[in-house]
C-alpha cells in the first residue's frame, strides 16, 4: 500500500491523529483536514487516491464536502458517521460516497475497508499514480488517451501542444531549454526556434492556466527555459 495518500476530514484532531497512526502503519501517508472547505484546499495541493471524511463538521459538512467533490473528482470517499446519523449516511452513499464506517469504529474494519476502495480504485482503473497517467496538482495528462484536463475537465490541445505539455509533465521541476523542447517536440535540429517554442507555450498557458500571466503549472525560468512546477 505504499505510494497512496489519504485525506482524513474530522474536525477532532484526535481522531485525524489516530486514523494517521493506523494508516502509517501499512505503510499509507497521510494528509488532514479539519473541515471540508480545508479538505477542498488540501485535494488542490496533493495527489490524493482516498478520502475519509467525517459527517458532522463546522464550514462545510462531510455531506456538502462529498457533493463538491463528486463534481470534479472520482476518488473513493469512506464516510464516518454516527449511529444517529443513518440518514445521513444513506444520503451521503447516494450522492456518491463509496463506503461507510460507523463511529467509534473498529481501526481493522476502517483499515480493510481503506485496502479494499484502494484496490478497487486501482483495479478499475482511475487511479492517478498509473505509469501512463501523471497528475500535477490537478494537471492530468493521460498518455495512453493522449488527453489533458484540469481538476477533470477536458483540455483540448493541439499534437504539438500535447507533445509538449507531456515532455514538461514526464520530468516534473526539470528544466528544458527551448532548443532541448524544439528537438525532442519537432524532431529536427533546432534553429530560431525561440519565437515558435514561445508562441505554443503561451497556447496552452492561455488553456491550462486560470491566470496565464501569472502561471501556476507552466514556469519560465529566465534565461534557460521552461519547467512544470511539481
Amino acid at each position: 500500500m505504499n505510494d497512496f495518500n489519504v485525506l482524513v476530514v474530522d474536525d477532532e484532531k484526535e481522531i485525524r491523529d489516530a486514523i494517521e497512526i493506523y494508516l502509517k502503519n501499512e505503510g499509507i501517508t497521510v494528509v488532514q483536514a479539519g473541515d471540508g472547505i480545508e479538505a477542498i484546499e488540501k485535494l488542490d495541493e496533493h495527489p490524493i487516491h482516498l478520502i475519509v471524511m467525517d459527517i458532522m463538521m463546522p464550514k462545510l459538512d462531510g455531506i456538502s464536502t462529498t457533493f463538491k467533490i463528486r463534481e470534479q473528482k472520482n476518488i473513493p470517499i469512506i464516510i464516518l458517521s454516527a449511529k444517529s446519523e443513518d440518514t445521513d449516511k444513506v444520503l451521503g452513499l447516494q450522492i456518491g460516497a463509496d463506503d461507510y464506517v460507523t463511529k467509534p469504529f473498529n481501526p481493522l474494519e476502517l483499515i480493510a475497508r481503506v485496502k479494499s476502495q484502494l484496490r478497487r480504485y486501482v483495479t478499475l482503473g482511475t487511479y492517478e499514480g498509473k505509469t501512463n497517467l501523471i497528475n500535477l496538482n490537478g494537471l492530468t495528462l493521460d498518455k495512453e488517451a493522449k488527453e489533458v484536463a484540469i481538476n477533470g475537465d477536458s483540455v483540448k490541445l493541439t499534437p504539438i501542444e500535447y507533445k509538449i505539455v507531456e515532455l514538461l509533465m514526464s520530468y516534473p521541476g526539470r528544466v528544458f531549454s527551448i532548443n532541448d523542447i524544439y528537438e525532442r517536440v519537432w524532431k529536427e535540429p533546432s534553429y530560431n526556434a525561440e519565437n515558435t517554442v514561445a508562441v505554443h507555450i503561451r497556447k496552452i498557458r492561455e488553456k491550462i492556466e486560470i491566470d496565464p500571466k501569472n502561471p501556476r503549472y507552466l514556469k519560465v525560468v529566465w534565461g534557460i527555459g521552461y519547467k512544470m512546477e511539481k
